[in-house]
């Protein structure tokens, strides 16, 4: 069968060659799969920033955002039958057995960082014809997500996100006053920084959740990306003809911060006028580049006089799963034509170049099985 992997030591991007998987333990399910996503991560293994093959192997697999269908299932296996859609978890825990995180299934919070991810670190991805995953790595998705239902990976960094907010946030008064026979959406203020898959997805959910949403990226309008924001209910700022300052001035107090850009001088200039009481998220990994000008000491003094909390998400957990599998439906229901529009091309695994190398369209997905 085929796959899309990358050779970090002869710095080589190709399709390789592999033998059909068998299930070889009760606890396994061989999964066909359907859809790839592509996002920044592909790109930067592909540009050799980071990416480890498993042990023994001279190439990655790439591929951590999927959409598969179950064709087989081990005897041990309860939740799952053949035809059923699932998208998997990344992350797989690490060995240590102090690792509380780990032992308890949240992975997503390894404490020694030995954890292995699929497609990213020491365990191949999802980018070929067929997968055998353990059940416990699987999440359900409904038929009628099918044709989305790529993007619930990219959406869990924003469940995952949002759901830490809450957590924080329950350190002061959060909730929003309500009138007799009036809605209490809108009292807080939520701003996303990019306009990619991630921070479009972040700003759906935001708007889900009754934050008046306001996306913050490069592009001046108009464009597909603020027309695609403002469609769903957000509104769309440009970087290029808003400064930060100015920002303040169209959105009032920022609530929230969502960094979905991974600029790190942009994301420390909004940080610097984010709200009392707020707190900023980083989903963002900035490559290393030139230096950035802070001011540390204006930082410093915000987050102590002000209230504020810094927080960073990565790769989620069971939980987040759960809640883009729901949202998405949620999504799908009231913004059918903006979430179908995330998804901008679609290849074949024999042109899985293409999209990495190619940073144009929003959401690119490569077809393994299926109709493109």
């Amino acid at each position: 069968m085929k796959a899309g992997a990358v050779f970090p030591s002869t710095r080589r991007v190709d399709v390789v060659e592999l033998a059909e998987p068998k299930i070889t333990s009760p606890n396994e399910v061989k999964l066909r799969m359907l859809e790839i996503g592509v996002c920044g991560t592909d790109r930067e293994i592909c540009n050799f920033d980071y990416g480890t093959p498993p042990g023994g192997s001279e190439f990655l697999v790439l591929g951590h955002e999927s959409l598969a269908e179950v064709v087989e299932t081990g005897a041990g296996v309860k939740r799952f039958r053949a035809g059923d859609l699932v998208v998997s978890m990344v992350r797989r825990p690490c060995s240590h057995a102090d690792c509380v995180a780990c032992r308890s299934g949240r992975q997503d919070f390894c404490y020694t960082g030995d954890f292995v991810e699929r497609g990213i670190k020491e365990c191949h991805g999802f980018m070929t014809q067929f997968v055998v995953d353990e059940e416990t790595y699987l999440n359900p998705l409904p038929r009628e997500l099918r044709d989305v239902g790529v993007l619930i990976e990219p959406l869990t960094i924003a469940e995952k996100a949002l759901i830490q907010v809450n957590l924080v946030q329950q350190r002061l008064p959060w909730g929003c006053p309500a009138s007799p026979g009036k809605s209490a959406h809108y009292c807080h203020r939520a701003v996303v920084l990019g306009a990619g898959p991630v921070g479009l997805l972040g700003a759906m959910v935001l708007v889900n959740s009754g934050f008046e949403t306001f996306v913050y990226s490069r592009s001046a309008k108009p464009n597909p990306k603020a027309a695609l924001a403002e469609s769903f209910g957000a509104k769309y700022i440009s970087s290029m003809q808003y400064s930060t300052e100015q920002l303040v001035e169209q959105v009032g107090q920022i609530d929230v911060v969502y960094e979905a850009v991974g600029a790190s001088q942009m994301a420390i200039e909004v940080l610097q006028v984010l709200g009392p009481d707020g707190v900023f998220v980083f989903t963002g990994v900035p490559r290393h580049g030139d230096p950035v000008s802070v001011d540390t000491d204006l930082l410093m003094r915000n987050l102590v006089l002000k209230n504020q909390m810094v927080l960073g998400t990565v790769n989620a957990g069971p939980d987040a799963f759960d809640a883009a599998i729901r949202d998405l439906g949620v999504f799908y229901q009231r913004w059918p034509a903006a979430v179908r529009a995330l998804i901008t091309g679609r290849y074949s695994i024999e042109e899985f170049r293409e999209p990495i190398f190619d940073r144009s369209g929003i959401k690119n997905v490569i077809v393994v099985n299926g109709n493109r």
